[in-house]
């Protein structure tokens, strides 16, 4: 990944990691999940559209060809990630919420495997087994003293997934297109789902506290458009797996900017679920990456 990849990637983690702090500040503030949601994504709709009328700006509409991946994966990528999330941190705290959003890499690297036929060696499959370990044992520190898997964090599983997959098919269209019309069409189609949750919005904005309010807007243009702007930037210019390896480091952000904020901190077992996360994205990026060279060179000698 070379630097400005690295640079986009790492401002993405750290606005992206504030975020899990800022909904649950919403949803404490007077916000349901499905108003904060919508409220939010109204927001980023509204700068992209701004953008795209703003005089002298070239932005192109997308080809007919590409309609239904584009549309696909705004559902996914926008819709169901988006609503997972702020669903889920209903009863999830944001540095959990975090942990399990940041299991992506290992979701990528499955998909990659059986989507992309990426080879991962046997580093890559302890490093994920590992990984798969550790997002159990996240899992398990949200249900408290039962042995089991909360709703909240069964929903955000599901964003994790939700995610990775749009990570990694996004990928072919951003050869095409600019990153941020990219990111334009993917909020715009994401976003109209999510006026299933129009009725009430404004009377619970009228209600809702101002710190709550200001929390939403943020979100809306920080983590909802700007970020999802830089993060496609730095697609654009790396491989999809090694740039959504980042991910591993925003519970870092997260945990801290929860703790100082909402004076909230993931369960002990949540936390170490994430060290060995982070520790399985170490084995499949370092010793994996290590065998799949001696591998490629081997194969390019016999050949």
């Amino acid at each position: 990944m070379n630097k400005k990849a690295f640079l986009m990637a790492a401002f993405t983690i750290i606005i992206w990691g504030s975020s899990f702090a800022a909904i649950r500040a919403s949803l404490h503030g007077g916000y349901s999940a499905g108003h904060l949601v919508l409220f939010r994504f109204m927001i980023a709709s509204g700068i992209f559209i701004l953008y795209a009328v703003w005089p002298g700006t070239k932005f192109r509409l997308p080809k007919k060809e590409d309609m239904m991946r584009i549309c696909i994966l705004g559902w996914v990528g926008i819709s169901v990630y988006q609503i997972c999330v702020t669903f889920g941190e209903e009863t999830v705290t944001a540095g959990t919420a975090s942990m399990l959003i940041a299991a992506a890499p290992v979701f990528t690297a499955v998909i990659a495997v059986f989507v992309l036929k990426e080879q991962l060696g046997l580093f890559g499959w302890i490093g994920l087994f590992v990984g798969f370990i550790g997002i159990f044992l996240i899992t398990l520190g949200t249900a408290g003293s039962t042995f089991g898997i909360s709703k909240g964090a069964f929903l955000l599983l599901i964003a994790s997934i939700a995610t990775s997959v749009f990570f990694v098919f996004q990928k072919p269209l951003l050869y095409r297109y600019q990153p941020i019309e990219l990111t334009a069409y993917f909020t715009w189609i994401g976003t109209l789902p999510l006026f299933t949750f129009f009725p009430g919005l404004f009377q619970q904005i009228e209600g809702a506290t101002v710190e709550a309010t200001i929390s939403a807007i943020y979100v809306g243009i920080f983590p909802a458009a700007l970020a999802y702007v830089t993060w496609a930037i730095a697609l654009s210019m790396g491989e999809a797996s090694t740039v959504t390896s980042m991910m591993y480091i925003e519970p870092v952000f997260a945990i801290l900017v929860a703790w100082i904020w909402l004076h909230e901190l993931p369960s002990t077992l949540s936390v170490v679920g994430g060290i060995v996360a982070v520790l399985s994205v170490v084995v499949v990026n370092v010793f994996g990456r290590k065998q799949r060279g001696t591998l490629r060179k081997k194969a390019e000698s016999s050949a």
